[in-house]
């Protein structure tokens, strides 16, 4: 989604700088080109070296390399920015800013910049609430430069207030969305399953699966990535996700998975079943574990609800359904019946066939059949990547503008 897009990252001297490795983590994983500009004082708080090795480039701190002689031109680096931003930003590096003073790189490549500027203070409350602070928050926003607000919470001085710099995950939200064209999905209400269920025989023991639940998660970080709002209702899994536009809901059965989500389906425009829901479960439930020695020789299942099936008939017309089918033979018929069955829009299917795909695996190979006849073959990628691939293609093939 970044790719190709070049962002400036300016560092000054604040302890709120050991967020900013984690933030050019994700923009790096998002394909963008990262520079970091270090105010001196900022080596003090997070080394060159990190910052280095996790933007593959050279951090600048100084207008020369004093080794070399190497010219840092600032001038160059306020033409090559398509976004800067300033986090953590100082009181005293604003008030700088704000008098227009060049007395380091970072300083000069802000007076130089002709892209979008974003700055995030960083502070202790009463030095955020001062006269002068607010002042000059006025005059840069007055030179068009974004401000993202602090957050409230606990300060390093041990006050409580506002003043922190907010999660790197928010951040990278806001420029993401400065950097990309607005998505289709943008406040679009997304409902996802996700993970097994397990069907307790005993206090003890259950019937489930392998499925881990990731496919499920990156889908749904794919859809927050482009603005919708989800909400993930997940079956057993040792994953977790933690998104301001992801809302999780824990279920353990699929009478569980089944109540959740019909609770929420009649709110939502894209459902997406990725969630492996148990077709059968114990009819009894014993209340203690059962012993060895008393012996056991069959267990009587019941069917569950079959709850794609029972969306499929309740969809109407505005609403989009995507399923997920794990085929171990007739794989292609198997999942265009299920697709014509269900009543679905797209069926995503996966094959226990392929190599490193399917469950237990970080990676997956999946091919899209739609209810208009259209194909796609997605190969082996990470699941992270298939997510946003199947997103992208929910976008430009099912969405109406």
């Amino acid at each position: 989604m970044l790719k190709g897009k070049k962002i400036i990252i300016g560092i000054t001297g604040g302890i709120a700088a050991y967020k900013i490795p984690f933030l050019i983590r994700l923009l790096k994983k998002e394909g963008a080109e990262v520079q970091v500009v270090m105010t001196p004082f900022a080596t003090e708080f997070v080394t060159p070296l990190t910052l280095s090795a996790l933007s593959e480039r050279p951090v600048l701190i100084d207008f020369f390399d004093k080794g070399d002689g190497n010219w840092h031109s600032h001038i160059d680096l306020g033409l090559w920015a398509d976004l800067i931003l300033v986090a953590p930003l100082t009181a005293n590096t604003m008030a700088k800013m704000a008098s227009g003073i060049a007395d380091n790189l970072l300083l000069t490549v802000l007076l130089s910049a002709r892209c979008p500027v974003y700055f995030a203070p960083a502070m202790d409350l009463d030095m955020y609430r001062h006269a002068s602070t607010k002042n000059n928050l006025e005059t840069l926003q007055s030179f068009g430069y974004h401000l993202i607000e602090p957050a409230e919470g606990e300060l390093a001085s041990g006050l409580k207030g506002v003043g922190r710099l907010d999660e790197p995950e928010i951040i990278f939200s806001i420029i993401k969305k400065a950097l990309v064209p607005q998505s289709p999905l943008e406040k679009k209400k997304i409902l996802i399953s996700a993970g097994p269920t397990h069907e307790p025989i005993d206090p003890v023991r259950f019937i489930g699966n392998r499925s881990s639940g990731l496919m499920g998660i990156e889908l749904a970080r794919a859809f927050a990535a482009r603005g919708a709002d989800v909400h993930l209702v997940l079956g057993p899994s040792k994953y977790s996700v933690e998104h301001p536009s992801i809302t999780v809901s824990r279920v353990t059965t699929a009478a569980e998975m089944h109540e959740r989500i019909t609770s929420l389906y009649t709110d939502a425009d894209i459902t997406v079943m990725a969630a492996a829901v148990a077709d059968y479960t114990p009819k009894d439930v014993k209340k203690e574990k059962i012993k060895k020695e008393e012996g056991v020789a069959s267990i009587e299942l019941t069917q569950t609800t079959d709850i794609l099936k029972e969306l499929g008939t309740n969809k109407g017309k505005d609403r989009i359904l995507i399923g997920f089918a794990l085929e171990t033979e007739n794989e292609t018929q198997n999942a265009l019946k299920k697709l014509q069955a269900k009543n679905l829009d797209l069926i995503v299917l996966n094959s226990l066939k392929d190599k490193g795909a399917g469950f237990e695996h970080e990676t997956n190979k999946v091919k899209l059949f739609a209810r208009d006849g259209k194909e796609l073959e997605i190969p082996l990628k990470s699941k992270s990547e298939i997510a946003k691939d199947i997103v992208t293609y929910i976008e430009e093939n099912l969405i109406s503008e």
